[in-house]
């Protein structure tokens, strides 16, 4: 069975729209584009390569439109994006031009895809596909990069509708720029109980 892996720049009030720069998603009016750029140093930029690492990718329909258009021409970045499979969940395209594109209609086809043989999944941006994934827990490792900077506004990590569930750390580092690398893991239920008994 194949791991669905979340990987997100987000920051302190978890907003994840538009890390990379001003053009990548200014949609609602997002003027805060580009909001990483100042925290960037050789620690993260080491974490990066391990979370760049080849893998299948499961998208989100917006998240692969902004993919489709930069990654085939900029690969020299993010070596193999080219030849692994990209999997999109979408009702409204069907085919695309880039290399190795699969198309999913719903949760189910997600769930059987899950289940397959091959390596894990990573979701990148997305934002509405990984609240889906959370209401029907299908996720089962966060890589998050916490960025010391709250913007209000913007499309969100997380949303009422996530199915409760525990997660335990399995490597994190603090970056001289003060981002906040970290790495969750699945734990089961969430446990509750009284503090101080």
């Amino acid at each position: 069975m194949r791991k669905i892996i979340v990987l997100s720049f987000i920051t302190l009030d978890g907003v994840m729209q538009a890390p990379g720069g001003p053009e990548e998603d200014p949609s609602g009016g997002f003027k805060y584009g580009g909001w990483t750029a100042p925290y960037g140093d050789e620690a993260s930029g080491k974490a990066m390569q391990k979370q760049l690492e080849p893998a299948d990718l499961l998208l989100g329909r917006k998240t692969f439109d902004i993919f489709e258009s930069y990654w085939p021409r900029h690969a020299e970045h993010w070596p193999g994006v080219n030849e692994v499979a990209k999997y999109v969940l979408s009702n409204t395209v069907e085919k695309s031009d880039w290399n190795n594109c699969i198309f999913l209609t719903g949760v189910e086809d997600i769930k059987k895809l899950k289940r397959s043989e091959g390596s894990d999944l990573k979701i990148w941006g997305s934002s509405e596909l990984v609240q889906l994934l959370l209401k029907h827990d299908l996720v089962d490792e966060f890589w998050l990069n916490i960025h010391p900077v709250v913007l209000g506004k913007g499309k969100r990590l997380f949303d009422d509708s996530a199915a409760p569930a525990a997660f335990t750390i399995a490597e994190s580092t603090v970056t001289p720029s003060g981002v906040i690398l970290v790495n969750y893991k699945k734990a089961g239920e969430v446990k509750t109980g009284t503090v101080g008994e």
